[in-house]
């Protein structure tokens, strides 16, 4: 950038004008992180093998340019000026939360070199293309090397913010900013309490019948069908798409265009189907964000567990009731006669809730899916205090796997390779944001229910509205405005708490298994 571009450091202006050059130069970084984005999205749908080293560059290039100008002395200097103007507004307003986000984000950007941001970048995207081959091939030997590289590049992250009480906690307030390990692991804990005896009285019934999910499903009707409930939703097409990729994501190139992927398994009705309505829920969300937050860091979700709440209300509590199937199920029907013909509602709805300790954690039930949350905890946990080698993880996923779900991995395929998060991403951040989205997914939606009794019932009528304008009004336009604790306060009335989540559990499966699943002390453990 020229230096001709950059503010005359003794300059009398306004805080408007001050105001107006930092929303003209966050938009600069928005939308270089635009571009990034529709880099990564491409390498994930359509892009060719061969363009694989050259995205790793570009990918490197943009995320380095935008982090420069993240850090810019130029920025800096803005927001020491503004941060006096800053105080002198109200609290909550747009402008006063503006200033002290983006104070925040330049702060600790400027704490990370831009070689590194570079750099991890580059190996991130690299090692993504090596794990679309290397999963399918069971070959974890290819990817040892390359997830060695990615627990190095997040320790050398931490480092960078020392010290601090535990490795992980620079990883995890990036993620879910004002959480630390020791805040996790106590909410990790809570549940793990909760959810083992829980899981263990389900698990001995017998198992419900999933034949009626299992046959010759056509994937453009799949995906047909999947997308008319999301445009029921609220999930507004203008503004997004769906496409294909190895592993489902929704990703955001600007508020106008927030775009979903689905994964299609011709054999299995509702892998594809649960995996629209989850990343409906995030592309909702950022859709939802009032548009004078957009192009600046208040103009997304307020955190990743947040986020998740979004895909796993959707997902589950909505697309997983009786309410919904009542209406739904005679669509679906229709359009699979010869597969669903002899199917009742309840017996799909008794397959789609189907409990049962396995080895996929995309495809694990409500019960059971937190404690797969729990093992990737600790063993990533493990790995950046350097108490697990790189090469003994397979060994170590099978015996976790073993004492805490009963249940071995054959392969790598469905053990240590089945989550692109280490290989793509860094570790040590992701997977606890997935709980915290459960916990908080029953949070927001009983409060919902608490201003409009009604919602089930309009639910069964196909009817959302309510639901969606509720959670627009009430936690998506403030989006990054707040604090993720004092967002999840607004809208929910209380702090995050597991016990609207266990008692959502256990009233559901109760009900489904007929169980007198009573509730435990525990339940009451708030994060």
């Amino acid at each position: 950038m020229a230096r001709a571009s950059l503010p005359v450091r003794n300059a009398k202006r306004s805080p408007e004008q001050m105001l107006k050059e930092l929303r003209q130069r966050l938009r600069e970084i928005r939308d270089l992180s635009g571009a990034a984005a529709v880099l990564n999205w491409d390498q994930s749908t359509y892009m060719p093998p061969g363009g694989a080293a050259a995205r790793a560059r570009q990918y490197a290039v943009v995320s380095k340019l935008a982090h420069e100008r993240m850090t810019s002395a130029a920025l800096g200097r803005l927001v020491d000026a503004l941060a006096p103007y800053g105080e002198t507004l109200p609290a909550d307003s747009d402008d006063a939360r503006l200033i002290a986000v983006v104070r925040r984000d330049f702060e600790k950007a400027a704490k990370v070199p831009a070689r590194y941001v570079a750099r991890a970048s580059a190996i991130g995207a690299a090692s993504y293309d090596a794990w679309t081959r290397a999963r399918p091939a069971n070959d974890f030997s290819a990817m040892q090397s390359w997830l060695q590289q990615m627990v190095d590049l997040s320790r050398e992250y931490a480092s960078y913010f020392a010290p601090y009480a535990h490795i992980s906690d620079p990883l995890i307030d990036d993620t879910d900013e004002g959480m630390t390990y020791a805040s996790v692991r106590a909410l990790l804990a809570a549940l793990r309490t909760e959810l083992v005896p829980l899981v263990r009285a389900v698990c001995e019934e017998p198992l419900a019948d999933t034949t009626c999910l299992h046959g010759d499903f056509a994937p453009d009707s799949q995906v047909a069908f999947g997308l008319s409930i999301t445009r029921a939703f609220g999930y507004d097409l203008n503004r997004g798409r769906l496409d294909r990729s190895p592993h489902p994501f929704c990703t955001k190139f600007s508020a106008d265009d927030v775009r979903i992927t689905t994964r299609i398994r011709p054999d299995e009705l509702t892998y594809s189907l649960f995996s629209i309505l989850h990343e409906a829920g995030h592309a909702m969300y950022e859709q939802g964000v009032a548009q004078e937050l957009a192009d600046t860091p208040l103009g997304q979700g307020a955190s990743i567990g947040v986020h998740e709440s979004q895909s796993r209300l959707w997902e589950n509590v909505v697309g997983r009731s009786f309410h919904f199937w009542d209406h739904y199920f005679p669509e679906l029907q229709s359009r699979f006669s010869r597969q669903l013909a002899s199917t009742s509602v309840e017996t799909f709805y008794r397959a789609i809730n189907k409990v049962e300790r396995t080895l996929i954690r995309t495809e694990a039930d409500e019960l059971t899916y937190n404690l797969h949350i729990i093992i990737r905890f600790e063993l990533e946990t493990e790995l950046l205090e350097g108490k697990l080698a790189v090469k003994d993880l397979p060994e170590a996923w099978r015996a976790r796997y073993e004492s805490d779900l009963g249940v071995v991995p054959p392969d790598d395929r469905d053990g240590c390779l089945q989550d692109v998060h280490w290989y793509g991403n860094g570790v040590g951040a992701a997977f606890p944001s997935y709980t915290i989205g459960n916990v908080l997914s029953a949070q927001f939606y009983a409060a919902a229910l608490r201003a409009h009794p009604d919602i089930p019932q309009q639910i069964r009528a196909g009817e959302f509205g309510v639901l969606h304008g509720w959670l627009r009004e009430n936690l998506y336009r403030s989006g990054r405005k707040f604090m993720p604790a004092k967002t999840v306060q607004r809208a929910s009335g209380e702090p995050i708490s597991i016990k609207p989540y266990m008692e959502y559990l256990r009233k559901k499966y109760g009900e489904l298994y007929r169980l007198p699943l009573s509730s435990a002390p525990a339940e009451r453990t708030r994060a």
